[in-house]
Order: C-alpha cells, then sequence, then structure tokens
C-alpha cells in the first residue's frame, strides 16, 4: 500500500510538470507571437526619429513608458533622444552635422535660425491636407500667424498653447496684511516692501524678500510700466534697437536699485537660476517671482499634496500699467519640425496628427495611463504618480480646443492664462545676434540695479556697447 501510494503520487507530479511545461510553451508561444505581431506593426509603419526636449516622460524608467506608448499609438517603433542638458546646443550640432531626424522640437527663434539655413521641410501643403492639423479649432489662424513667414511658409507645428510670464505673489499674504493687488510700480513697492517688514509668514522673523528673480528672468512685467519691450524691436527701415538699453527703461532700473538697497529684493538674484527661485517661493522666503502661468498652479498644486489644508495660495497678475497699458511677455511657441533630410517624412505627420488629437492631447498631458492616471467607468483619476507630475509631459493646454482636460486644470492655472491672453502679451522679437547682445544687456543691468555704476551711466554703457559691436543701430 506505501509503495502503490508512492507511484501515484510520482505519477502525479510528472504528469503536472507535463501539463505545466506544455502551459508555459503555450505561453511562450503566445509571447513570441505577440512580440512578432508587434514588431510586424512596428514594421510596417516604420520607424520615427525624435530629437525631444521638455515633451516625454520625467525620468528615464518614464521615458521608455512614455515611447512604448507613443508606438502603440502610431503603430511604428519610435527612436526618442531627450537629452539631459544643453538642448539648444544639441539640437544645431546635431542638424549642421548632418545627423538625421524625423521629428525635433524647438522654439521659434531656433526655428528661425534652421529655416534661413536650409534645414526645415515647408509643411504648408501637409498641413492644408491634413483633417487634423488645418481644423481652426484644433490650431487657430490666429496661432499659425505667429510662426508663418513673409513668404506664407511654415515649417513649423505647434506642440502647446503657450501661456506667459507674469508676477506670481502670495495672495494669501496679500490678504493678510490687507493688501490689494499692485498694478503701478508705486504700489507695487509698498506691497513688497509690506511682504519684506510685516512677517507675513508669522514666524516672528523678518525674513522674508518682497521679490525674487533668476536674473533678469522675466523683469519685463515692470518694464511694462515704462513702455518697453526685452530683446529687439525692428522699425520699419529695419533698423535694430533694444529698449532696455534707452533711456526709458532707466525709471525702471532706478525702481529695481531701490529694492535692492532697501533689502525687499532677493540679494541672490543676480546668480539665481529658476529652480533656486521658485524653491524660494514654495518655501516661504518671498512673496513675489516672475514666472510662468503654468507654475501658478504647480505651486498651488505642490503646496496642496504637501498640506492639504495649507493657506499657500499663487496668484498670477498683471504687472505694472503704463503708456501702453499692460506689456507682458508672451512665450516663444514651442514647435515640432521635420528637417529636410528626415527619412521618415510619413511617420513625422502622423505623429503630428496624433499629438492633436485627443489620445495626443491626454498624452502630452496627463501622461500615461495605468502610471500617471487611471480610468474607472470614465472617471480619471491621477495616481500618487500623476500627482507629482502635475499633468505636464510636454503640454500644460493644448492647442485643441476641443479638449476638456478630464481631471481639470491645476488651482490658478486658468484665471492666471486669462491675465496673459487679455494683457497686451506679445512675443519677444530674438535674432541671431541676441545672444551676444544679451550679454551685455545683463551685464549693465545688473550692475545699474546693484548699484555698482549709477543708472543712467549703466544705460549710456550699455547702448554704446551694443552699437560699439554692431548689435543696435
Amino acid at each position: 500500500m506505501h509503495f502503490k501510494n508512492k507511484y501515484i503520487v510520482t505519477f502525479i507530479l510528472v504528469f503536472s510538470l507535463f501539463i505545466l511545461g506544455a502551459c508555459n510553451s503555450s505561453t511562450e508561444e503566445d509571447a513570441e507571437a505577440n512580440a512578432s505581431d508587434n514588431k510586424e506593426t512596428t514594421e510596417e509603419g516604420g520607424t520615427i526619429k525624435i530629437l525631444s526636449n521638455v515633451v516625454g516622460g520625467k525620468d528615464a524608467d518614464e521615458q521608455e513608458l512614455f515611447v512604448k506608448e507613443l508606438e502603440e499609438k502610431l503603430g511604428m517603433k519610435v527612436d526618442m533622444e531627450k537629452p539631459p542638458s544643453d538642448y539648444d546646443q544639441k539640437l544645431l550640432t546635431s542638424i549642421s552635422s548632418g545627423e538625421k531626424y524625423d521629428i525635433i522640437y524647438l522654439t521659434k527663434d531656433l526655428m528661425d535660425i534652421l529655416v534661413d539655413q536650409g534645414a526645415l521641410m515647408q509643411l504648408n501643403d501637409q498641413i492644408d491636407s491634413s483633417e487634423t492639423l488645418s481644423d481652426e479649432a484644433v490650431i487657430p489662424q490666429s496661432e499659425w500667424e505667429q510662426i508663418t513667414y513673409d513668404d506664407g511658409a511654415i515649417y513649423g507645428v505647434f506642440n502647446k498653447s503657450e501661456g506667459g510670464t507674469m508676477p506670481i505673489v502670495r495672495q494669501d499674504w496679500l490678504d493678510k496684511l490687507g493688501l490689494d493687488q499692485p498694478t503701478t510700480l508705486d504700489e507695487f513697492y509698498d506691497v513688497l516692501k509690506a511682504i519684506t517688514e510685516e512677517d507675513p509668514d508669522g514666524n516672528g522673523k523678518t525674513d522674508t524678500y518682497g521679490l525674487s528673480t533668476a536674473g533678469l528672468y522675466d523683469i519685463q512685467p515692470f518694464m511694462s510700466a515704462a513702455g518697453v519691450k526685452y530683446k529687439y524691436v525692428v522699425d520699419e527701415e529695419g533698423n535694430r534697437t533694444i529698449p532696455y538699453a534707452t533711456e526709458d527703461a532707466i525709471p525702471v532700473y532706478e525702481w529695481l536699485n531701490k529694492l535692492h538697497e532697501e533689502g525687499i529684493l532677493d540679494p541672490n538674484f543676480a546668480t539665481n537660476d529658476t529652480g533656486k527661485m521658485r524653491e524660494m517661493f514654495l518655501t516661504d522666503r518671498v512673496g513675489m517671482v516672475t514666472y510662468w502661468d503654468a507654475w501658478v498652479g504647480l505651486f498651488n498644486n505642490i503646496r496642496q499634496e504637501e498640506d492639504p489644508n495649507t493657506e499657500f495660495q499663487a496668484k498670477g497678475i498683471t504687472g505694472a500699467e503704463g503708456p501702453n497699458g499692460f506689456m507682458l511677455r508672451r512665450g516663444d511657441p514651442s514647435l515640432f519640425a521635420i528637417p529636410v533630410n528626415a527619412e521618415n517624412p510619413e511617420g513625422a505627420l502622423k505623429f503630428l496628427e496624433f499629438w492633436h488629437s485627443e489620445e495626443g492631447n491626454i498624452l502630452g498631458t496627463l501622461g500615461i495611463e495605468g502610471h500617471d492616471f487611471t480610468v474607472d467607468n470614465g472617471n480619471y483619476e491621477l495616481t500618487e504618480t500623476g500627482k507629482e507630475h502635475g499633468m505636464d509631459h510636454g503640454v500644460v493646454i493644448p492647442n485643441n480646443s476641443n479638449f476638456e482636460n478630464p481631471i481639470g486644470l491645476l488651482p490658478g492655472v486658468e484665471e492666471a492664462r486669462e491675465v496673459v491672453m487679455t494683457n497686451n502679451s506679445t512675443l519677444e522679437n530674438s535674432t541671431a545676434d541676441w545672444p551676444d547682445a544679451e550679454k551685455i544687456v545683463t551685464n549693465y543691468a545688473f550692475k545699474a540695479i546693484m548699484g555698482d555704476l549709477s543708472v543712467e551711466e549703466a544705460v549710456s554703457s550699455m547702448n554704446e556697447e551694443l552699437k560699439a559691436a554692431n548689435l543696435i543701430d
């Protein structure tokens, strides 16, 4: 009896292993078949090679998921490079060396350079024949006009709807101090001085600054008081001026110098990068920064994720009114372009159409389903990872007016975007000479603000040096 049971057990084990092996073999065959199907699908669509900045995953692991999602949606293999730094230099070097991409991400100023070099494919015919890209509900004609060249040519397709920069203030601190939103330089001074001296964070110390910037990025909302605009202004005769280097800008430099002398302006403003500036705002060390409208929502979201009961409230405001009203900066369009040496322009066009579809809008904002968000009976919910990523995978607000974010925008973004769109916000005019001009403008602007030179002397020297270098006329 003992031996009989032993043989029965042995038979069962052998039979089980046989069945398990068969199942594993079947599973492996299914996996190989699926992989083969996927390979055939991607081979049928070919490969699309993309050079990207901003658009994509938030880290290397998520970048892989992002690329897989693109491959599934497009039915083609995606080779997507996302350099960790010095993107503009990488782009220009790659294109000049003849490296081949099907899609490149770039901003309008870089597009200007590559158009001059004849490096980009004209896209008018592709846009006109595309049901998606020619739909004004997806991309309004007013947007196309921003990137249409004098001969009517178009060389890029938008990545997203761009916002702009503005003063972002701690509205909860204004409320606590009984202050109204400022609209003139004098009112801004009063508000920033109160934030510096009246302990808005309630810690019993005078350890807050009224204003912080990341260098001259972005003092345009204050230069608005003088009616001057950053970068170049070119008149009808083609003469170039830089209004920040003219006498018109002197009152604003004097105002900024006053803030610096009285300890109202963060003393590290000249060496801050945007990350340091953002950190100061988020950690209650400064009451106002100048930054992008999208960051109103991100600031609020970050603090509310840390503490749902926080009183923190970031709010975007207009800046200072001047002779031309409010003059804010509209963000340079971020675009996708197809190089003239692209090996798969048809695949590139398919990507562009997908990016402006609802599925593309979801991927560019919310991110990857199952990773950044889940969907249950049509109800979208962000995962913890998705909350950290702030519904921004290269796009905050798509161009597509038919798209409605299923989760909603982050708190304060919609109002901030309205400030940008309704207050004379325009693009800045940059040329290939601007990087050299910017160094001179920044050098003397810092000297004026920090009192190393009198404001008048700094502006005069700035102007003279720009003319000597043939950077203005």
